[in-house]
């Protein structure tokens, strides 16, 4: 394993506590103009929070990218000329383990150190010359907010060169919704239940909100009495779909990704066995929209083909990445390319069912992308974050 993370040597923008009654901060970032990246933590309590960025410096054109939290992507590649200014706004969530009313989620040791579940709101600032005056962070506690449920195909991965859907899908979105990724590596439908997670989550929801769950990878394994694709998991599924209805919040069900795994002829072997239908099957049952990814990435791989698949999953020579001895060679988890794609896939997928948040995606969203005609990963610009890690998340 190597794990490398340049914490701050370029700048750090820290504040206090959230002082009572305060409606926003505003951090001046004059200073920090021109840096290769930066971080800006602020100390807020739990909930959603508006940021809105100032891009643009008189003395040279910029290309900006933000994220948050564990690299949610909010801001990509954003241009801007010489002496030109913009104002882009984002929701971001921020939360910690603790459940109101006692209890907290049983996060994984290695979550501790996540800024998903830390006090602080955590921006990273970088780009190819990245240009961010000022950022301001402020409540908001009326945009709907769609928690995400699910696993390592769908969590927000801290570490390059792995990524996942869930935090790029916020890339399109407007600051009228806020999206709150409780995805971990490795968890199943009824796990995700037992530590915790979607109590959480429940503590949180509104009326008004959604919860999309795709579990399906880790539930296959499950091996002791009373598990299967139409019995346990049939079963965390309906509890999901029953807690979100009686606060008021919509459930949407989505089939779990595909492997990388072809047969001689280059089409995708199905691996996930009943658990794509069985969810179709309380979907129907419950009356949920579900968006059928199982199937959009079994065209979006095969289109790609067995070696061009390479560039959408974590494959890499050694010496890739500082540190890295041996090859990479993952079927299962993405990198930024390939979460990229994956993040349009359900995109579209949420579109074409009518979802009602779906109403918030930003102009540029490409409504006619399909995974028959996935884009082309050589003109993909990814500016990397300055976290990486060679070990494989959890679950297969």
């Amino acid at each position: 394993m190597f794990k490398s993370f340049l914490t701050l040597f370029s700048a750090l923008a820290c504040l206090g506590a959230w002082a009572e009654g305060e409606n926003k901060q505003v951090i001046n970032l004059t200073d920090s103009l021109g840096k290769e990246y930066y971080y800006v933590n602020v100390q807020v309590p739990d909930g959603n929070y508006r940021v809105t960025v100032e891009l643009g410096c008189k003395k040279f054109a910029g290309s900006t990218t933000v994220r948050a939290e564990n690299r949610r992507l909010f801001i990509e590649n954003e241009v801007t000329k010489k002496g030109e200014t913009k104002s882009v706004s984002f929701l971001v969530n921020k939360r910690t383990p603790e459940i109101p009313g006692g209890g907290s989620v049983r996060i994984k040791e290695r979550e501790r150190a996540y800024p998903n579940w830390d006090d602080y709101l955590t921006l990273e600032i970088t780009g190819d010359r990245q240009a961010v005056t000022e950022v301001t962070i402020e409540p908001d506690h009326e945009a709907p907010t769609v928690f995400l449920c699910g696993n390592s195909t769908v969590v927000d991965q801290p570490d390059e060169p792995w990524a996942s859907w869930g935090q790029m899908i916020t890339r399109w979105f407007t600051d009228s919704v806020c999206f709150c990724n409780m995805a971990e590596s490795g968890e199943t439908a009824s796990t995700f239940i037992s530590v915790g997670r979607l109590e959480k989550a429940l503590s949180m929801m509104k009326e008004g909100d959604y919860i999309i769950m795709e579990f399906g990878h880790n539930d296959q394994k499950q091996k002791q009495p009373g598990s299967g694709a139409y019995y346990n998991f049939a079963t965390a599924l309906k509890t999901f779909v029953d807690e979100a209805r009686a606060r008021g919040a919509q459930p949407i069900f989505i089939t779990p990704t595909q492997r990388r795994a072809f047969d001689s002829e280059g089409r995708i072997q199905e691996t996930h066995g009943d658990y794509p239908e069985a969810m179709k099957w309380v979907a129907e049952r419950e009356g949920c929209p579900l968006i059928d990814l199982h199937e959009m990435t079994r065209e979006l791989f095969e289109t790609m083909g067995v070696e061009g698949t390479k560039r959408a999953f974590v494959h890499y020579p050694a010496n890739t990445f500082p540190g890295q001895e041996t090859a990479l060679a993952d079927n299962t988890h993405f990198n930024p390319y390939g979460a990229y794609e994956i993040a349009k896939c359900v995109t579209v997928g949420l579109l074409a069912k009518g979802i009602g948040f779906t109403k918030y995606l930003r102009t540029e969203f490409p409504r006619g992308y399909s995974p028959l005609q996935p884009d082309d990963p050589d003109a993909f610009h990814w500016v990397p974050s300055h976290s990486t890690d060679t070990l494989k998340p959890d679950g297969n």
